[in-house]
């Protein structure tokens, strides 16, 4: 349902990700250790919507004892450090994504797979502005999430087996 494409991040976003963690961490007397480094360069690793149960999957794939319970702990770090977006897509499971080195977009969600479409659309964007503006109002962030069903579900839909 994530996707799994590998993504290579830049140097530069690289020390962004330690820099901004370190600092966070830092502000609440947290250490670095090992496994928590582990999880991080993994998650900025994947390209998609990912769950723990998933992060953690892969993870173990690189070290079998790291547990399901410091995946979870970690990626609430780096969500609430403003480097991970926690995302639910109506299926009542935290997703997450990365903040880092992605522009704003918005995503199609088919409710029959699960699959998760990202796209950006200028468009949209200025008429939501204008409508912003027209009602007096600042926004300060949004999001935007289409439910229905991908080509291949609507296929699937139209000839049952």
């Amino acid at each position: 349902m994530g996707g799994s494409v590998s993504v290579t991040m830049t140097p530069a976003q690289r020390n962004e990700i330690e820099k901004t963690l370190d600092r966070y961490m830092g502000e609440r007397g947290l250490k670095s250790t090992r496994q928590r480094s582990l999880i991080v360069d993994v998650f900025f690793e994947m390209d998609g919507h990912f769950s723990v149960e998933e992060v953690w999957g892969r993870v173990r794939q690189d070290n079998p004892r790291v547990s399901v319970a410091t995946v979870y702990r970690t990626m609430k770090l780096l969500a609430e450090s403003g480097l991970a977006h926690a995302r639910n897509f109506g299926d009542g499971q935290t997703r997450y994504e990365a903040a880092i080195g992605k522009d704003h977009h918005d995503h199609l969600i088919c409710t029959r797979c699960g699959t998760i479409i990202e796209f950006e659309n200028d468009q949209i964007e200025r008429l939501q502005d204008a409508v912003a503006r027209k009602h007096g109002f600042q926004v300060t962030s949004h999001k935007m999430e289409l439910y229905g069903l991908c080509r291949p579900c609507q296929r699937a839909v139209e000839q049952p087996a």
